[in-house]
């Protein structure tokens, strides 16, 4: 081979060489990034883990404090059936025991009236001086 094939055939195995170790290099790194990446997401977890039991508790209370709410509600919503039921009756028990009386005062009164009125038919009836005149009207 000439001088110039074993510069070149030189030249090939340093490049072969230096790729070689670049690639050690980066599988290297790769494993120290690797290795921090598990760190910080062990890290993160144990920091995270009491934040999620605490926002779990929180769910539960707030489930809770809903089924509390909604029990509350259901017992407003029949007190005030309850009452709107016992204002009925209470108005319609008012309502029978005045009507009756008025009815009863009503037919009194047009009994008194009728009286009257008969009474007003029994006086003798005086002419007047309009009926004259209206009799000679023509």
């Amino acid at each position: 081979m000439s001088t110039w094939g074993n510069v070149f055939l030189g030249v090939i195995a340093v490049a072969t060489l230096s790729t070689a170790i670049v690639q050690i290099a980066v599988l290297i790194a790769a494993a120290k990034l690797a290795r921090r990446l598990e760190k910080l997401t062990d890290t993160v977890e144990s920091e995270l883990r009491p934040l999620f039991a605490h926002l779990d508790s929180i769910g539960r209370e707030a489930s809770r404090a809903t089924s509390k709410a909604s029990a509350q509600v259901e017992r407003v919503d029949l007190l005030f059936g309850d009452v709107v039921a016992r204002l009925e009756d209470t108005m319609d028990t008012v309502q029978s025991a005045l009507s009756v009386p008025l009815r009863e005062g009503g037919a009194l009164l047009a009994g008194v009236r009728a009286a009257f009125g008969g009474l007003k038919d029994r006086r003798p009836r005086t002419r007047s001086r309009g009926d004259d005149e209206d009799a000679l009207f023509i």
